[in-house]
């Protein structure tokens, strides 16, 4: 406005209007366009001067479009008629934002710069100011992408009315700006691979770099030169053949595409929606992806749109998806228990025994645990949610010779001896197996000192005369009388031996005898 009140000031002072125009540099058609308004209301030059401020106030008068752009928008009016629409979303969303969903929505068929007119007009303390994006060096196509999670809002689980923390997983390739998002409850490593996972079937192929934030989950140790990459990341990285090259610790600007995109996607694809579940969520979080996020014009890139520079240019040159799946795992570090049980995840497991105070390097996939020592697998284990799993010959033989001669053993090794072993023994453990394992233990050992032979003789006699028992059998064998029949040796005491309970019943064997 103050252009037109120095035209008229000018003309006032009696200058022509030609060398006014030429003057201010304004087109001479403009400057009878105004001063027409000033001779209509009776002002001639050279007439009584007027001050700056009065001039100004003629103006407003004469030409109200100036000062209000409500009088000279066409689009204004359009705009209005959702005015209680934008003042709802503009608390949840930007401007852009707003501006996609009324023309997505709601057929609004206007620019952008002129709804941030009206919301200028309307909404001046809702206007956030426009935040500065690092400019970064050009990338060729499928050479860089650049992670991040982010956190989008909190969420109510309509089924349990739990108020949950949503985080947003966010690719963005460096060249195409293209991007894929995930919602997740939980920033775990096996998310954070998962997500890696789905991100790069989603664009059909794998990026040469990957630009991630220094979550203990990519990285264990930042470092500039060498920083330590968590072992399960690793894998991923060896497996698609792709460079990790973290973002230095405390530099968001290190990966400005895919900081800058954290905003955007919070308010454009969260804010403002409802969702059922997190199932939902990630479905939604994919079409936004392709159909909004994917088709809007970016600066960067002359207006054109992500998706479409994605399958012109960087598509083609992404690395191919390799022909086997990922398998996706978690990497442990547990110690070895005094009891020789390693705990990873919710289950326990056995490793050898000399492993004890020791930590080892545990490996959980989809199927299968294995534990590594220096880089060799010292176990492997079916995996299981919960529960535990025990290996006998992981324990020293001494502690667990009981335990590992079972019914199903002795039973075994009877009948490697002998018929009339095998009935003896299956005929002890017929009554309370448990209760008569040391003696079915003890019979199949003499078989070590007396030879399998003697003691199916041995047996075969206790058999015969009606006291089948460790004792009997024992005592035929001291005396060699298992081939005649002389039994006196075998004299039963005026009380069953089982009557004595287990504490004694080997009370008057040797040590070896028992461990035989």
């Amino acid at each position: 406005m103050k252009d037109i009140v120095e035209l008229l000031m000018h003309w006032h002072a009696g200058r022509p209007k030609v060398v006014v125009a030429a003057s201010l540099g304004t087109d001479p058609k403009t400057v009878r366009k105004y001063v027409a308004k000033a001779e209509e209301s009776g002002i001639i030059p050279g007439g009584p001067p007027l001050s700056r401020a009065e001039w100004g106030a003629l103006v407003r008068g004469w030409f109200p479009e100036l000062v209000d752009a409500r009088a000279r928008s066409f689009t204004y009016a359009t705009i209005h008629e959702h005015r209680e629409r934008i003042e709802a979303m503009l608390e949840t969303n930007t401007v852009a934002t707003v501006h996609q969903r009324l023309r997505d929505e709601h057929g609004l068929a206007v620019g952008i710069s002129s709804l941030r007119r009206y919301v200028w007009l309307e909404f001046p303390d809702q206007v956030a100011a426009d935040k500065v994006t690092v400019m970064r060096p050009a990338v060729d196509p499928g050479e860089e992408v650049q992670i991040d999670y982010g956190h989008l809002g909190k969420w109510l689980d309509p089924r349990t009315g739990t108020l949950r923390r949503v985080w947003g997983f966010v690719m963005v390739l460096a060249f195409s700006r293209h991007m894929f998002v995930r919602p997740t409850f939980s920033m775990s490593q096996s998310e954070w691979t998962a997500a890696h996972v789905e991100g790069f079937e989603y664009f059909g192929g794998v990026p040469r770099r990957l630009i991630p934030d220094n979550l203990k989950t990519g990285v264990i140790k930042p470092d500039l030169y060498d920083p330590g990459l968590n072992r399960s990341y690793a894998e991923l990285a060896e497996h698609y053949g792709v460079l990790i090259d973290p973002a230095r610790a405390v530099k968001p600007k290190d990966k400005p595409r895919v900081e800058r995109q954290m905003p955007y996607v919070r308010d454009s694809f969260w804010r403002g929606r409802d969702w059922v579940d997190l199932a939902d969520m990630r479905r939604g979080a994919l079409e936004w992806c392709t159909n909004v996020a994917g088709v809007r014009h970016h600066r960067s890139m002359e207006g054109a749109s992500p998706l479409s520079v994605f399958n012109a240019l960087e598509a083609p040159a992404l690395l191919s998806l390799p022909a086997m799946t990922f398998e996706i795992a978690t990497w442990s570090y547990p110690k070895v228990a005094p009891d020789c049980h390693i705990k990873v995840g919710k289950a326990l497991y056995s490793v050898p025994w000399r492993f004890i105070g020791a930590n080892v390097d545990a490996r959980c996939g989809d199927r299968t645990v294995e534990v590594f020592v220096d880089g060799e697998v010292v176990k492997t284990w079916a995996r299981i949610e919960r529960g535990k799993q025990t290996d006998w010959t992981d324990f020293p033989p001494e502690k667990v010779a009981f335990f590992m001669r079972t019914p199903q053993w002795c039973l075994k090794r009877a009948a490697e001896s002998g018929s009339s072993v095998h009935e003896l023994v299956e005929g002890l453990l017929s009554d309370g197996a448990l209760y008569h394992l040391r003696a079915a233990q003890g019979v199949v050992g003499l078989a070590d000192k007396y030879g399998a032979t003697r003691l199916n003789a041995a047996c075969h006699r206790a058999i015969e005369v009606g006291d089948p028992e460790y004792r009997t059998v024992r005592g035929i064998l001291k005396a060699g009388t298992e081939h005649d029949g002389d039994v006196a040796v075998l004299t039963a005491p005026s009380a069953p031996a089982h009557l004595h309970g287990p504490s004694s019943l080997f009370d008057h064997l040797s040590a070896d005898e028992v461990a035989g």
